[in-house]
């Protein structure tokens, strides 16, 4: 199985079986190609698969005598982004009551959608304007014939994380992004760099993505993108040109853990590189985090095991035990606890996957 093929929202074990295939190409994008997922003929099936990718709701043809229905779901996973296609080929509509916990940002590929995300005005994407969705809010979408649409999934945690980090607070309120995405705005070219950027990274075999090496610096990368360019409740103070000196001790002391995360950790270390008092670090850490620096690195250390053990493919001979050694970790009991209590599964677990 290849690494990028592993959609932890959908067992893609069960949608591999023989399919009835299109008579013609609808303009798969060539990086997901090879990673189909589902097809289905059957509005049921569609709209079950959908949900998964998704979240549940409904699918409805908008004519009763709707000819040549056909969905298909491509995809791939990284890490906490994914890649999907979805195409539905004729007028259809999805309605999801609430979505889950990740956000999207939806960008058709030919025709429009009509939109309606949450209490905003109605919107319409299309090949120039992409649709952003936060979570929880409920969504409404109304394909044109032939209205395929990419998808960019970015789940919601390792978000919150990010912007925590590029801030150097924790967060009030959950993060929420205006839905109208102008694609045309030459700001918008970093996010269509980024993005090209991972399909060709999926695409070339051999690429660092395929080889399991370079996933959280493009995954970051889209992040940030999106964190950037943007409107959200967080765009302004991200943006604002001078952080505060708070922030700027956080921001110091997370890149020097960054860049020694391996490796021994001490307050008096982190003290003599950034040049300032273990107390001021630590009031800090207290006023802007509301964790202390050793437990921002002991986080830090468990997202590192977790994405090594994600990468993870039964070739490569990885041990839990190996990993959680590599990031500082060497009481496998409490190292158990610990990751179970952060990550909702046994480090076991999250390597079978």
């Amino acid at each position: 199985m290849s690494r990028l093929s592993r959609l932890r929202f959908i067992d893609t074990r069960r949608t591999r079986g023989p399919v009835r295939r299109k008579v013609r190409s609808r303009g798969v994008p060539p990086a997901l190609a090879d990673h189909e997922l589902f097809y289905t003929e059957e509005v049921r099936a569609a709209a079950a698969m959908v949900g998964k990718a998704l979240s549940p709701g409904t699918l409805r043809l908008l004519r009763q005598d709707e000819q040549g229905f056909a969905a298909s779901l491509f995809g791939v996973a990284l890490r906490d982004v994914s890649l999907l296609y979805l195409d539905l080929t004729v007028t259809a509509e999805i309605v999801i009551p609430k979505l889950g916990s990740y956000f999207t940002v939806c960008m058709p590929t030919n025709g429009r959608v009509q939109c309606v995300a949450g209490d905003n005005e109605p919107m319409e994407a299309n090949t120039v304007r992409a649709l952003v969705t936060s979570p929880g809010t409920a969504l409404r979408l109304r394909f044109d014939d032939d209205s395929p649409m990419v998808v960019v999934r970015i789940e919601e945690q390792p978000m919150v994380a990010h912007l925590t980090r590029l801030l150097g607070k924790r967060l009030a309120q959950p993060i929420e992004f205006e839905p109208e995405f102008d694609l045309t705005a030459e700001a918008a070219m970093r996010w269509n760099t980024a993005v090209q950027l991972l399909h060709a990274e999926v695409y070339y075999p051999g690429s660092l993505v395929q080889r399991g090496q370079g996933i959280g610096a493009i995954e970051e990368l889209l992040m940030s993108s999106l964190l950037h360019l943007q409107p959200s409740n967080y765009h302004e103070e991200l943006t604002r040109p001078a952080p505060s000196r708070t922030r700027r001790i956080i921001n110091e002391v997370a890149d020097y853990v960054e860049a020694h995360l391996g490796e021994r950790i001490t307050m008096e270390m982190i003290s003599q590189n950034v040049h300032l008092s273990v107390r001021a670090i630590q009031q800090a850490f207290h006023d802007e985090l509301g964790i202390s620096p050793i437990a921002f690195i002991k986080e830090r250390r468990l997202s590192r095991v977790r994405d090594e053990l994600l990468d993870a493919m039964p070739s490569d001979g990885v041990t839990v035990t190996a990993v959680a050694e590599r990031w500082g970790f060497h009481h496998l009991g409490s190292f158990s606890v610990e990751y179970r209590k952060r990550w909702g599964e046994s480090p076991s677990e999250t390597l079978r996957r």
